[in-house]
């Protein structure tokens, strides 16, 4: 029992310690500063706050001039003071975290309520948002009640009418409007008094979600104007709710206040346009989401999503995803996301990452990254625009700024290569781009052209025996590992198949050979090399004799016959290599 209790107090003891951590984190405002500066750029004295804070400030650059000059005295201040007398009142400030948000905000709202009504099972408020500095009416200002999601915006004259059903205490409306300070007043239902002052407690609790559909791309056709301007004039509040349902962006359950609920499940008949989804999110065509999404997001022609993905997103055509995405993303067309990729992109046509993949991409045509830990697999292109620790496999080209992987393609590209390729052209800015011409026992003269690097390089081989009487004409493929001895000597394992013409198109004679050289860098780009080699030679099936003036057997007198009629024999290079 003893023991039961002390882990109860213990319990009891973090869980307070905890709540009070979260508190005092949220209180940067109210934080004291001491500063004695004089003539200090604005940038730098925000820095110095941040620091004396210990938090951080975010703010758009044309807030204010950068170059702005300031000189404070101040004791143990709180810093939303301090500020005060930074901007003179013209800038608005939120918390989020270990961030103050800076936004402009130089002028003021209040609600003048002409009307409240309180009903049989019905609360209304009909009024007007006022400017209070210059007293006039204010226009497509947002008006709205948090706790019970419903809003509405001034229509030309300042005037807004809401309704409520059910029973409520109370009635909290909070007026805001871009560049204005969001100002908010309670209602008591059962009394109908409007208090002069009320103290929103999440007036500096912001969240950093991107407004993707608000003023640009595509997407905006699809967000009516009125929800456009909610965006603008709230873009920090969201709510939670267990269950939305939408026919279109405009016609949901939580009316125009849908882009600021995050749902634990979302049903979207046509479209849909939230906050977020923690749970499921399934729409006949596309869902909007300005926030991010947490576990599976489904939808028949496209997601669209402005914050990060942390789970399943699956589309009949097109995902799109502004932040980062955990998990699988699976597109019938196009998968995009801005940022990283952690796990698996599947795209018929493409996936593209803005930033470091670590998991794969699989695309019919083309994937593009920046770095990448995995792999890409596609039809037509891979390209990573920053490092490659992992594998490119491509039906044309692969290309890695820096290649530390394996590359299979028929055109293998590199800035930097330290990795394998495996393709009938590998090029690398640091690799080999080498040409051989050299002499052995089936041919009086040959030509190579080798690219890739020491680890694995590739031959495009082609070489005619020039005589009247003993003709050869043969051209193949091979691959090559360079053992590197020091600067000057080195040692080359090479394996070609090659195609021997004698005369005779309808022939399929074919020669596989082993050699080894050993090779001599007698100038930077110049070295020579012999050494021996091993030929496995397989005969056409036609028995038709070689042309006039071709050799008739390609196979020296000392040679081994196979019993599939194959023959073997040892034979030799010579030559020069010459680096481009």
């Amino acid at each position: 029992m003893r023991t039961k209790l002390i882990i109860l107090l213990l319990f009891i003891s973090g869980f307070c310690l905890a709540q009070v951590t979260q508190v005092d984190y949220r209180r940067n405002l109210s934080k004291g500063v001491t500063l004695n500066i004089k003539q200090e750029r604005v940038s730098n004295v925000l820095q110095m706050i941040g620091k004396a804070g210990q938090f951080y400030f975010s703010y758009n650059g044309v807030l204010f001039r950068q170059d702005s000059l300031v000189s404070l005295n101040v004791k143990n201040v709180p810093v939303r003071e301090v500020l005060d007398q930074i901007f003179d009142g013209k800038v608005d400030y939120k918390e989020n975290g270990g961030y103050i948000i800076l936004r402009y905000a130089v002028n003021h709202l209040t609600i003048d309520a002409e009307h409240i009504a309180n009903g049989d099972n019905e609360y209304a408020i009909s009024g007007y948002v006022i400017d209070t500095r210059t007293g006039n009416k204010v226009k497509q200002a947002s008006v709205y009640e948090k706790k019970l999601l419903q809003a509405a915006l001034t229509d030309n004259n300042g005037y807004f009418t809401l309704r409520f059903r059910g029973e409520h205490s109370s009635v909290i409306l909070t007026a805001s409007k871009e560049s204005y300070r969001d100002t908010s007043l309670v209602f008591l239902a059962d009394v109908n008094i409007k208090p002069g002052k009320y103290e929103d407690p999440d007036k500096e609790r912001g969240a950093f979600f991107s407004n993707t559909f608000g003023g640009k791309g595509f997407w905006r056709f699809l967000v009516s104007s009125k929800q456009r301007i909610q965006n603008l004039n709230i873009p920090d509040f969201f709510a939670q709710a267990p269950f939305q349902a939408s026919f279109t962006p405009g016609l949901s359950s939580h009316g125009s206040m849908s882009s600021s609920v995050i749902n634990k499940a979302s049903l979207n008949v046509l479209g849909g346009y939230t906050a977020g989804t923690n749970g499921v999110e399934i729409a006949g065509a596309f869902n909007l989401t300005k926030g991010d999404i947490r576990k599976l997001q489904m939808a028949g022609l496209f997601n669209v999503v402005g914050g990060s993905v942390m789970g399943v997103q699956l589309s009949g055509a097109y995902n799109d995803v502004n932040l980062n995405m955990d998990g699988l993303q699976v597109a019938g067309l196009l998968n995009r996301v801005q940022a990283k990729v952690r796990g698996i992109q599947i795209g018929g046509v493409g996936s593209i990452a803005g930033k470091a993949v670590k998991g794969g991409q699989v695309a019919g045509l083309i994937n593009f990254s920046k770095d990448i830990s995995g792999f890409q697999l596609a039809g037509v292109l891979n390209n990573s625009s920053g490092s490659l620790r992992g594998m490119q496999l491509s039906g044309l080209v692969n290309y890695a700024k820096k290649m530390n992987g394996f590359q299979l393609g028929l055109v293998n590209l590199a800035d930097s290569s330290s990795g394998v390729s495996i393709g009938l052209i590998n090029l690398s800015n640091n690799g080999y781009r080498k040409i051989s011409v050299y002499t052995n026992e089936v041919a009086n003269t040959n030509i190579s052209f080798k690219t890739g690097n020491a680890n694995l390089y590739t031959l495009l081989i082609a070489g005619n025996n020039f005589s009247d009487t003993a003709r050869v004409l043969t051209y193949g493929i091979g691959f090559g590992h360079d053992f590197i001895l020091n600067k000057r000597f080195a040692i080359a394992l090479e394996g070609t198949i090659q195609t021997i013409y004698l005369g005779n198109f309808e022939e399929a004679n074919v020669l596989y050979r082993v050699q080894s050289h050993f090779q001599v860098n007698v100038l930077p780009r110049l070295a020579f090399f012999a050494g021996p080699a091993y030929n496995y030679y397989l005969k056409g099936l036609d028995d038709t004799p070689s042309g006039d003036r071709y050799k008739k057997e390609l196979a020296p007198k000392q040679h081994r016959n196979f019993s599939n009629g194959a023959q073997g024999w040892l034979g030799w290079n010579l030559g020069v290599t010459v680096s481009l």
